[in-house]
């Protein structure tokens, strides 16, 4: 009987160590969120937000955008996603968004993308037609001479005494003079690039930007967001284009909402 007991007890044991060996090895029911910075920026933009994302049990990466033309960034960050398991939600700032707009093709992982100041451009539309669209932007007048290339391309960047007003205004400014430093240059070419197939036709997507933005003019974007029928438009009143550095926590919680979507 003793015997009997012990066997018993050590199915029991054995049971239940393989349900937590199961269960401690299931992919997290979250999607797995990928961040795409854009012109005059890096991934570090994504700083506050990602601790955020992460104190709340997301997997994140802020990927490194080439910022070199749509569909050559959006193959690149497609390839990310298309090593990803499980679902995915799609984060795009500025240019960014029209990466991620073209990476989303093919990849039914997919299931949200949310523009954070961010372009969506309609199939064969290019950034410039959109900006000046609506009045607003100020960005040319802000830009340093392109830089000189040796394949022949040029290279834009904001001349770092305009960064401040133009990009970051309602970022302190010695974190916007460090921004101003490290910001890495969009090629010209890319302005003009008309984008590929809208995947936010077939992708529910959420919009947050800030009703100061300098650089893409907020009619613009809500243009965009009521042509994508976003699912949810957040506007942050006084924000500059980097909605993201200066209200993180506004921005992480619409990524949320999109990630916990139906």
């Amino acid at each position: 009987m003793r015997k009997l007991f012990a066997a018993l007890a050590m199915g029991v044991f054995t049971t239940l160590a393989m349900n937590a060996t199961a269960q401690m090895s299931k992919p997290t029911q979250k999607p797995t969120i990928v961040l795409v910075h854009g012109a005059f920026a890096d991934a570090s933009s994504w700083n506050g937000v990602v601790t955020m994302l992460k104190k709340d049990g997301y997997f994140v990466i802020a990927a490194a955008n080439p910022l070199r033309g749509a569909k050559g960034d959006g193959a690149y960050i497609g390839s990310l996603v298309a090593d990803l398991k499980g679902p995915v939600v799609l984060v795009g700032h500025s240019y960014g968004g029209n990466v991620v707009t073209e990476a989303a093709n093919g990849h039914a992982n997919v299931k949200a993308l949310v523009y954070v100041s961010a372009f969506a451009p309609e199939t064969g539309e290019t950034l410039g037609e959109l900006t000046g669209k609506y009045p607003g932007s100020t960005l040319g007048q802000a830009l340093a001479p392109p830089a000189e290339l040796a394949d022949g391309g040029k290279d834009l960047y904001i001349q770092q005494d305009k960064f401040h007003t133009q990009f970051a205004a309602d970022v302190p400014a010695p974190a916007a003079a460090l921004m101003a430093a490290t910001q890495r240059p969009l090629l010209q070419a890319a302005l003009d690039e008309k984008a590929g197939a809208a995947a936010w036709k077939s992708i529910p997507s959420w919009w947050i930007y800030g009703d100061a933005d300098k650089n893409i003019p907020p009619q613009a974007m809500a243009f965009m967001a009521k042509r994508a029928a976003a699912k949810d438009v957040v506007v942050v009143k006084g924000a500059s284009h980097v909605v993201m550095v200066s209200h993180p926590d506004a921005v992480a919680r619409l990524i949320e909402k999109a990630a916990a979507a139906n």
